[in-house]
């Protein structure tokens, strides 16, 4: 995450021990250091900053997937009443057909394509089979028997218009909750796609969140490391302040005895010009530059 062996380590026997001339390279190699790590850290919080607003942006797609998806789960709800108030409907319209039909008789026996079908093949087999005449005669009699009933139960279907139009009426109704439970189908699959779209947003923030998370810990630690050779750089250059007093110091002590040791000197000098001894050039500037002459 950060090459440690470009790291500048100080110890207190450095600040100590080590020459002006030392510490003021260290100094320079701790600043540019801190700088180097400090522009690492900048990097790496933009890039985090980067992956949390893609994070934030597949967020809010999942959300929009989310309130797309209970939408359509609200209108399937809507078709599921609606379709299945109009079965209700067409179920009690079919039950009324079949009281109907029971009230008619129809229920019983068999329907006219079926007698239909036994008139054909009881015709067939007159027209194709040698019969004698007794035989011959019962089967025009069953004949005969069969379009009678098929006359009467169509007669029956055909007077009565009531149970036509229940039928229709049932049969619309029940198409009508067909047409609504196709829309629940297209309704609902249209959901499950945006739920799958959901889900895959959510994954999708969760993988580039845990990046993010991992490049602010890649920060921490550049910034971390920044702020240790910034705090050591600060330490050399006050251990810098102290040396250059100290310094100043001495030479200020020096100073003082220079200028002690000339006043002395120029005492002596002025104790000697007091009791009559020729002076000579020399002696007469030290006197002037001590302000005793």
């Amino acid at each position: 995450m950060v090459d440690e062996s470009k790291n500048i380590e100080l110890t207190e026997d450095d600040l100590e021990n080590k020459s002006k001339g030392q510490l003021i390279k260290m100094a320079g190699q701790l600043r540019d250091r801190r700088n180097e790590l400090n522009q690492m850290a900048s990097e790496r919080a933009s890039k985090r900053d980067d992956l949390n607003a893609k994070t934030r942006e597949k967020v809010d797609e999942a959300q929009e997937h989310r309130e797309k998806r209970d939408e359509l789960n609200e209108q399937v709800q809507e078709h599921k009443e609606q379709r299945n108030e109009l079965n209700a409907e067409a179920n009690a319209l079919f039950d009324k057909v079949e009281q109907l039909k029971s009230d008619m008789e129809l229920d019983e026996g068999k329907d006219l394509e079926e007698l239909e079908n036994e008139i054909e093949q009881l015709e067939f087999k007159q027209q194709t089979e040698v019969l004698s005449s007794e035989e011959e005669k019962d089967l025009i009699e069953k004949i005969e028997s069969k379009r009678e009933e098929y006359e009467e139960r169509k007669q029956k279907l055909d007077q009565n218009e009531d149970l036509e139009e229940l039928v229709e009426e049932a049969e619309e109704v029940r198409s009508d909750a067909s047409q609504h439970h196709q829309k629940v189908t297209e309704l609902a699959d249209k959901a499950q796609e945006h739920h799958n779209q959901m889900i895959e947003a959510y994954r999708e923030a969760d993988d580039i969140r845990d990046e993010a998370d991992e490049m602010h810990e890649k920060f921490v630690v550049a910034q971390e490391a920044a702020d240790r050779h910034h705090e050591d750089f600060v330490r050399v250059q006050k251990r810098l302040r102290e040396l250059d007093k100290k310094e100043e110091e001495e030479r200020k002590s020096e100073r003082d005895k220079k200028k002690e040791a000339a006043k002395e000197e120029a005492e002596e000098i002025y104790q000697k010009f007091k009791e009559g001894e020729t002076l000579d050039t020399e002696d007469l500037m030290k006197l002037q530059k001590t302000g005793l002459l």
